[in-house]
């Protein structure tokens, strides 16, 4: 039971791809790079943090970061640092402003212009169905159609 208990607990902890050759002597400054690996995104992995990415260029990021840290740059700047090398797709919470303003309004604007589109087409209609029935026969129009029917 202890052995299945150990087995949940290793499997439910985060698993990190941070290589034992990486690790900073600082346990101070290698927290602060656990901090901030986990806010990065691996570029070849999509949605992946560098912490938990295998790839070639996670671990070229995790270095950089440490060396950035090891230089004395302030949380900030290291990742300043980066963002100007990779660009912001390189964060998993990108910042809201700027360019990126327009993609995250983008989504609530097409969904106002939906719905402003879809109560135009429905107000039309039934604009059109009370102007159909307003256009309806007058009571002769309905006698002489009824004859002619008949005939």
């Amino acid at each position: 039971m202890k052995r299945l208990i150990l087995i949940f607990a290793l499997i439910a902890s985060p698993l990190y791809a941070v290589q034992p050759d990486e690790v900073l002597d600082d346990p101070v400054l290698e927290q602060r790079a656990r901090d901030l690996s986990t806010g990065l995104r691996c570029l070849v992995c999509r949605n992946e943090s560098i912490d938990e990415s295998n790839a070639e260029l996670a671990r070229d990021l995790r270095l950089l970061l440490r060396e950035r840290l090891v230089a004395g740059d302030t949380d900030e700047q290291a990742i300043a640092f980066i963002v100007d090398r990779y660009g912001e797709y390189v964060l998993l919470k990108p910042t809201v402003t700027g360019s990126n303003l327009m993609l995250w309004l983008a989504g609530p604007i097409m969904l106002l212009i939906a719905a402003a589109v879809g109560w135009s087409f429905l107000r039309k209609r039934s604009q059109a169905a009370g102007a159909e029935a307003k256009d309806s026969l007058s009571d002769a129009e309905k006698e002489r159609l009824r004859q002619i029917l008949e005939d």
